[in-house]
């Protein structure tokens, strides 16, 4: 539901639903997920494995709702009464209209200032780079030695024991024990760190413990046990607690496993995958070596086939030594037959292009008088279109316009005229007659009539 159409539109009818989801909507919007502090009351666990309770103070109490998926999560059973923080999310049930949290994870009261100290260390060593990735160590592939910093006493030993027993019998381990937990838990463990560092027996470390609670798992949040990691030279894993346990051991380490177990399996490679790569490679290698030996078999083959006794060469030599004579001479006769039979082709060819001289001649003779004769005429027909184009000539000559008494007017500019327009009074004017000129003005003019 929008709800600027709302203020768009105030008369605006909504039902039930509509105004649920709307609500819904705008609490989940304008709250962020949040810790709220409350004692449980009236928890109901229900088959599906979803939990309903409320959380109250002194003066008020709100609906919440933790599901399986989240609950699974945690190590410890609340109860009624219990004083807890939950981290939740501000929502609305639509179906009924119940204002609710629905709760992501749960914590005692009391831890918040464990958390408080957990994100301040870890936000301190992260400004030192002690967490970035970069400085992390490779765990070996192959490591010679394993060395454990954990309790002989805990029960995560045994499981890192008997998974390394499983993967890898013959690798040998060496155990580092430390208290890991109680007062000066934290010292201890820094200073099995600094002990395994020292003696730089193993080529990698595993640092573990089992599941708790934060203030069980608390030594490995000690910032001493951070900077003994950090400054260890051998690559430690880390494999404390449960799979959503995380300590700042687990960010400092250069390895992190959800388990103990998983620790193992991380610095041990399996014996039963070695075998099986072992296996495989010497399939490999016998079949490359099975067609290694089947090709030089074959390459013996061909050179046994090619190597002869000198004597067998000789003769297959005679024998293509005289091949070679007989197609020699064969080639050679062909050549001179087909010489032979060119220059026949080319004496015929010959024979029949000599010219015929006496015919020759006679065309000669006939072609000079047609040549003469054709001459005179051009000749006569030139002259008569002369005389006639003289005549013609002679007639436009203007001389003879002159002489019978016309002369030609021309201004000063050697334009000649044609009309009395042309002229203006006083203008000067050339005159040419059939023999000389003049020079003129005009003293007056007049249309013609």
């Amino acid at each position: 539901m929008d709800l600027t159409r709302l203020y768009a539109d105030p008369s605006l009818v909504l039902t039930v639903s509509e105004l649920n989801r709307a609500t819904r909507a705008l609490l989940e919007q304008t709250y962020p997920l949040l810790w709220v502090r409350g004692e449980i009351s009236n928890l109901k666990r229900y088959e599906s494995g979803h939990w309903y309770f409320a959380l109250k103070d002194r003066d008020a109490q709100v609906r919440c709702v933790m599901f399986r998926h989240r609950n699974q999560y945690l190590d410890w059973q609340p109860e009624d009464g219990a004083l807890v923080e939950v981290r939740a999310l501000v929502t609305l049930f639509e179906a009924r209209g119940e204002f609710q949290l629905n709760v992501e994870t749960m914590r005692r009261a009391g831890l918040g200032a464990l958390y408080e100290a957990f994100e301040r260390l870890k936000r301190q060593l992260e400004r030192e780079g002690l967490l970035d990735p970069a400085r992390k160590r490779s765990i070996p592939v192959f490591p010679r030695q394993v060395g454990i910093v954990t309790s002989p006493q805990a029960a995560a030993l045994r499981d890192v024991l008997a998974t390394l027993r499983r993967r890898l019998p013959s690798l040998p381990v060496i155990i580092y024990p430390t208290p890991v937990q109680g007062e000066g838990a934290a010292q201890q463990i820094a200073a099995a760190l600094r002990l395994a560092g020292e003696r730089a027996e193993c080529d990698v470390l595993i640092l573990c413990r089992g599941g708790g609670s934060m203030e069980d798992l608390w030594a490995f949040n000690e910032e001493v046990v951070a900077r003994a990691i950090a400054a260890c030279p051998i690559p430690v894993v880390a494999g404390v607690g449960h799979e959503t346990d995380f300590t700042i051991a687990d960010f400092v380490a250069d390895r992190r496993a959800p388990t103990p177990t998983a620790a193992a399996e991380l610095v041990s490679p399996s014996r039963i995958d070695l075998l099986a790569r072992v296996e495989t490679l010497a399939r490999r290698l016998r079949r490359g070596a099975a067609r290694r030996i089947e090709m030089r078999m074959q390459q013996l083959d061909y050179l046994a086939r090619r190597l002869t006794h000198p004597g067998e060469r000789l003769q297959a030599q005679s024998v293509r030594l005289a091949e070679l004579s007989r197609r020699l001479h064969g080639a050679h006769r062909r050549a001179l037959e087909g010489k032979a039979r060119w220059v026949e082709q080319l004496g015929m060819r010959l024979q029949r292009a000599r010219p015929d001289i006496g015919a020759l001649l006679k065309a000669q003779q006939m072609w000079r008088g047609r040549l003469a004769r054709a001459v005179t005429q051009v000749l006569s027909r030139t002259e008569r279109e002369l005389d006639r184009l003289a005549a013609h000539l002679a007639h436009l000559n203007p001389q003879h316009v002159l002489e019978r008494g016309y002369s030609i007017v021309r201004k000063q500019d050697g334009v000649i005229v044609r009309k009395a327009d042309q002229l203006a009074v006083g203008e000067p004017l050339w005159l040419t007659f059939a023999s000389g000129w003049a020079r003129s003005r005009v003293e007056d003019k007049g249309d013609p009539r």
